[in-house]
């Protein structure tokens, strides 16, 4: 009887079971599509204050990835590469804040990342819309973001910029505009690296003033023309210097190669100076020791100019403060620079037997290319000076025209007559 009873009211029991079951269920699914909910809520509203904002504050980079990276775990294959994405512009952000390289590896990484999700995006969705192509943003920002780590070169950026794919669900097609002109300007600042004038001239974009003014300036020295680079050089250096006082450069302004002012006002002081504006050449070189007490090249054309106005005694100290910069540096080439700069300061002492001795061990590492032909030039030019006129003098005269524009060929050619004359009247003396 008992038995009979329970059976009758088993079924009801098990109808309420999974009615409770289906209840709890879909309430615990429903608060989890409401937990998912409020994490991409949060997840957007932090990227998108640092993506719209100029210059995002550290905190809110690092809110921006603590969110975005809590929605990949939850993400659909659809969403995946875009929250990868936002996270790598965060941390990106971020990084431009810190200048921390590990920082930077990290949103190339997260670059990377979204390449690599992209292609199942297109597979997941492929019957709501058509396929998409990769964003060239990418990879674009995964080699930005590794030069500023410090990565020497960035591969396949070219053909990345070239791509030009801007999808809207990624980002604004002017924004990535804006993402492949960087990728440009550091194509233009990598063929600088390689001393490639040409290539730079036609890798930069036409909106990025000062680097294409900077590269004018270039021709014009190669062409001799040093009143228009020194025009030009000044653009750039004025615009350059603009930047470095403006706190509230946008992302991809601070993430576009950089240039040390130190060193552009050097090569502005140096160009003054080959255009015969000793004094002008002067103030520029000190502004960039302002800027770098430690400059090597800044000093070495400083002691240049103050050669060029006759200050012996300024030019000899600017010398060894350069010979002592150099060394401080350390390794091959900057050891070969020091002994370099000391050799000059030692010939303009007139101790000529011991300038040639530096000019040897200058050569004798592995100094800069474009310093070597001007070492081989002092160090002959050391060995006429001491008296050791005719096989020196021939080899002055060899070592002369790959001399820089920097070594003092007229004083030279003096040096070279003085020694003929002396050798004649020594030949002929009774």
């Amino acid at each position: 009887m008992k038995n009979r009873t329970l059976d009758r009211f088993l079924p009801r029991i098990t109808v309420m079971d999974v009615r409770v079951l289906t209840f709890l269920t879909a309430s615990a699914l429903f608060a989890a599509d409401e937990q998912r909910a409020a994490l991409a809520l949060r997840a957007q509203t932090d990227y998108e204050r640092v993506f719209l904002t100029g210059a995002p504050q550290l905190r809110d980079t690092n809110a921006c990835v603590q969110s975005v990276a809590a929605m990949l775990p939850v993400a659909t294959p659809e969403e995946l590469p875009l929250y990868q994405f936002q996270k790598g512009w965060c941390t990106l952000a971020g990084a431009t804040i810190t200048h921390e390289a590990a920082s930077f590896q990290q949103a190339a990484a997260d670059f990377d990342q979204a390449a690599a999700s992209w292609p199942a995006r297109n597979t997941f969705a492929a019957k709501k819309r058509p396929p998409e192509p990769q964003p060239s943003a990418f990879p674009v920002l995964a080699a930005i973001a590794r030069l500023n780590a410090g990565a020497a070169e960035a591969k396949d950026l070219a053909a990345a910029v070239a791509t030009h794919a801007c999808p809207i669900s990624v980002m604004p097609a002017e924004r990535c505009e804006a993402v492949l002109q960087t990728g440009r300007q550091w194509l233009g600042a990598l063929a600088l690296r390689r001393n490639d004038i040409y290539a730079a001239a036609r890798e930069f974009p036409p909106n990025a003033t000062a680097w294409t003014a900077w590269v004018a300036g270039k021709r014009a020295v190669e062409d001799r023309k040093y009143a228009d680079a020194v025009a030009s050089y000044r653009v750039a250096v004025s615009a350059w210097d603009a930047q470095s006082h403006n706190s509230a450069l946008p992302l991809l302004e601070r993430v576009a190669p950089p240039m040390d002012l130190s060193a552009a006002n050097a090569e502005l002081g140096s160009t003054q100076l080959l255009a015969g504006d000793t004094k002008g050449a002067i103030a520029t070189l000190n502004q960039a020791l302002h800027l770098d007490p430690a400059n090597a090249k800044a000093l070495y054309y400083r002691a240049l100019a103050h050669d060029a106005a006759g200050e012996k005694d300024a030019a000899i100290a600017d010398y060894n403060l350069a010979a002592r910069s150099a060394l401080a540096k350390g390794g091959d080439e900057s050891f070969g620079e020091s002994h370099l700069y000391r050799g000059i300061s030692l010939y303009r002492r007139k101790d000529y037997q011991q300038a040639e001795d530096e000019f040897t061990n200058a050569l004798n590492f592995n100094i800069p290319e474009s310093l070597r032909a001007d070492a081989v030039a002092w160090r002959r030019l050391s060995a006429v000076a001491s008296g050791s006129c005719e096989a020196a003098r021939r080899d002055l005269e060899a070592a002369m025209p790959a001399a820089s524009r920097f070594f003092p060929r007229e004083e030279a050619r003096s040096t070279i007559s003085t020694c003929a004359n002396t050798a004649h009247v020594v030949r002929n003396d009774p």
